[in-house]
């Protein structure tokens, strides 16, 4: 399944914790970091906030501390990896790479829990795991109830059970998709006398959750005359399981993905989810940078991966839609879009050149939402508390729409509206192109999230039907 050149030796921070030391020597203990910290702010205890955790890596590195202690263990986890601190830092700590590597070192000591070691096995069998889901859609049933005609809620014996983890009836959830997104489209889907050529990296959000939301990614791709290659090879891009501390297991997903571009004839990658971009333009150059097999391909890669709004704002240029969209958006920075693949300017660029379109700009619109991946799982109050803080800004702004470019943002957005917000709507921004409204409404697009309590509409509809709706090209 995977390349026989595999056992190539490396040496990464993620390896071996002494590597690390350099990077804890420019931490000044100044604490800029805490103004910034979303856990800080919310604990607010030292040892929620960078400062305190590279406190434990130099007590650890010293021997001090012992990396397995369960206190330690669980503060290392206490953290979204949302990389606001380095945004704060005076000495540009890197203390992405210290808490990962702090984990690594974790699970090397410990090894992982099994239930974790399950999950990350199944992503590495790409077949087993797409089976789990399309079962999962088709159970799902069994413990959530519809709240909409893409939301689910939990049952009450699943809210009895999971109410630790957030899994009360108040939660707002997708529903897993019963047809996933690379199942519904092509391999290849060209276009006549193509600017450019690209792979579109699905990830797991698009392809399980959000699949309608992939065919509008694609759709604008085409009707910028883009053509779209969906390599069916591709699997997770390991994120996912980095920052759970297994490296291992990144670096076999992150082979068969560059296998799966390097076969794919294509001139770029686009995503849509900052983490899956992320993984391209940093974690898989770092991982297999002394990987003489891997190591070249994956900086290859590097320069090629963009956000599917820089490609069109910067790389192929694209046209600007005549329709008209009457709504007071507002935008939501994702934490690994912005503060990873450093894309700010080009979202908002995109919105504010709808026509109709009222730009707010909210305070603080690069704060964590605190969804963290699993993070709303394993500390789902905290998190909540961090959304609370996200909604009340977007509450100041008056916006009628949240807007976001990323999956994971979007589930915590949809969720916490409902509990904190204004009756707003949400969606990805590639969803608020022009559109004629009348006609969305018949086509019944208009609340395809909203929940049975009416507190959210969060609206999910097709940018290729706006996009073809308004008329534009």
């Amino acid at each position: 399944m995977f390349p026989v050149e595999k056992s190539i030796p490396v040496r990464t921070v993620y390896d071996d914790l002494t590597a690390i030391q350099s990077e804890l020597d420019k931490c000044m203990h100044c604490g800029f970091c805490m103004a910034v910290c979303p856990v800080y702010k919310t604990t607010k205890t030292e040892s929620g906030v960078a400062r305190g955790k590279i406190g434990v890596a130099e007590a650890v590195m010293a021997g001090n501390l012992q990396i397995d202690d369960q206190d330690v263990v669980d503060m290392l986890f206490n953290c979204l990896v949302c990389k606001s601190c380095m945004q704060n830092c005076p000495t540009k700590v890197d203390f992405g790479r210290i808490i990962l590597a702090l984990r690594c070192a974790v699970v090397r000591e410990k090894g992982l829990p099994w239930v974790k070691k399950a999950i990350f096995s199944t992503l590495e069998h790409q077949g087993v795991f797409d089976l789990g889901m399309k079962t999962g859609a088709r159970l799902s049933g069994l413990l959530f109830r519809q709240a909409g005609q893409q939301a689910i809620a939990p049952r009450a014996s699943l809210a009895l059970l999971g109410k630790s983890a957030g899994f009360d009836q108040n939660r707002r959830l997708p529903a897993l998709a019963k047809k996933p997104l690379r199942d519904r489209l092509p391999d290849v889907l060209p276009v006549e006398n193509p600017v450019a050529r690209v792979a579109f990296f699905t990830g797991c959000s698009f392809n399980y959750l959000y699949p309608e939301v992939g065919e509008d990614l694609v759709s604008v791709l085409q009707e910028n005359n883009i053509a779209v290659v969906i390599p069916r090879d591709q699997g997770c891009c390991g994120v996912p399981v980095l920052v759970h501390g297994d490296i291992e297991s990144i670096r076999r997903l992150g082979r068969k993905n560059i296998d799966a571009m390097d076969n794919s004839g294509v001139d770029y990658i686009v995503t849509g989810c900052g983490s899956c971009g992320g993984a391209w333009q940093h974690d898989y150059p770092e991982i297999f940078r002394q990987d003489p097999v891997y190591g070249p391909r994956a900086e290859f890669w590097r320069s090629r991966t963009y956000d599917i709004s820089t490609l069109l704002t910067d790389v192929t240029g694209y046209r600007i839609p005549r329709g008209q969209v009457n709504a007071v958006l507002t935008y939501h920075d994702p934490c690994h879009l912005k503060k990873v693949m450093k894309v700010s300017r080009e979202p908002r660029q995109i919105l504010k050149n709808i026509p109709g379109v009222i730009f707010k700009e909210m305070a603080r619109a690069d704060a964590c939402c605190g969804s963290g991946g699993s993070y709303v799982l394993t500390h789902f109050k905290t998190s909540v508390a961090i959304a609370e803080r996200k909604i009340n800004d977007v509450n100041h702004t008056d916006a009628d729409t949240i807007t976001t470019g990323c999956p994971a943002c979007m589930m915590q957005l949809s969720d916490n509206v409902h509990r904190f917000g204004r009756r707003q709507k949400s969606g990805i921004i590639f969803l608020f192109l022009p559109n004629r409204t009348a006609k969305r409404k018949r086509r019944g697009y208009s609340n395809r999230l909203i929940l049975p309590n009416a507190k959210v509409a969060a609206t999910f509809t097709s940018l290729q039907r706006h996009w073809k709706e308004a008329k534009a090209f």
